[in-house]
């Protein structure tokens, strides 16, 4: 599994882990075990996984067969034991989870505190429904319930806004949680290769400068059993704009570091956040 380091500032050791997940839990679980531990002896304090860390299904039962109750299940008691033996917070970019409705299940990111208790669950808002002009299709409302609630946690490292993949283009939803004081915006993801490379780093960016955030952004990459293709390209984004991390291609490890102190700097030399107008 290869390593790529940026050291472009400094403070809190962060790890991006960028995956091409299979249909297999037990095998995907495996992966991330894996790479947690290699993040943490390189020194990462956290350790972030893309969106369908656990099983990139190659049908839709399948998927509602993997889905546990939020309350707990297999899957969350092996991300459970990963984040606490290695003493990390993990942030599981998404599993699924049961919905009161039998056909669709939750497309949910838990955060795992070092000690392995589950301290934070978001279920994704936002549900991917387009057909592109090379015919590419997708219909996860089909299968997926969509969140209805904004979910933020308190780290060492800053305050933590969660958020999952097509979310990204709803700028709404990031001022909301910058405005109940995120520091840092997650966005784990299995973008596509047609739209990410049309539209995944401008996007970013631009969530990063118009609240003056960390954007820390987990990938999926390559080719999938289902056949299904991801483009990769894991980032994080200071709260300036600026690429500090970045992984194109590969499974693997994307390491970098975090300063909280740079949100302030940067809200301070930009304060768009206090000039903003609420319009009827």
């Amino acid at each position: 599994m290869s390593v790529e380091v940026n050291h472009s500032i400094s403070s809190y050791a962060i790890a991006l882990v960028q995956l091409t997940a299979v249909d297999s839990v037990t095998e995907n679980l495996n992966t991330i075990s894996d790479s947690v531990m290699e993040a943490v002896s390189a020194g990462a304090k956290a350790v972030f996984l893309p969106e369908c860390c656990v099983l990139m299904q190659t049908s839709r039962a399948q998927l509602r067969e993997a889905a546990e109750h939020e309350s707990g299940g297999p899957i969350q008691e092996r991300l459970s034991e990963i984040a606490s033996q290695n003493d990390t917070w993990l942030f599981a970019g998404s599993i699924p989870i049961s919905s009161a409705d039998p056909k669709r299940v939750y497309n949910s990111s838990i955060v795992f505190a070092p000690n392995g208790d589950a301290v934070a669950r978001y279920h994704k808002a936002h549900l991917f429904d387009v057909t592109l002009k090379n015919g590419e299709q997708y219909l996860e409302s089909a299968y997926t319930m969509p969140g209805e609630s904004l979910s933020l946690v308190d780290t060492p490292f800053g305050r933590v806004g969660l958020s999952v993949c097509y979310d990204l283009r709803f700028p709404e939803l990031y001022r909301a949680l910058t405005e109940d004081r995120a520091e840092i915006l997650l966005v784990p993801s299995a973008f596509s290769v047609t739209t990410g490379a049309a539209h995944w780093e401008p996007l970013l960016r631009a969530r990063a400068i118009e609240n003056g955030c960390y954007v820390i952004a987990a990938a999926q990459w390559g080719s999938h059993p289902s056949g299904r293709k991801t483009y990769g390209h894991s980032l994080v984004v200071d709260p300036w704009g600026e690429v500090i991390a970045e992984k194109q291609r590969d499974s693997g490890l994307l390491m970098s570091e975090i300063d909280r102190t740079a949100v302030k700097h940067a809200r301070q030399q930009l304060p768009c956040l206090n000039h903003r107008k609420s319009w009827l």
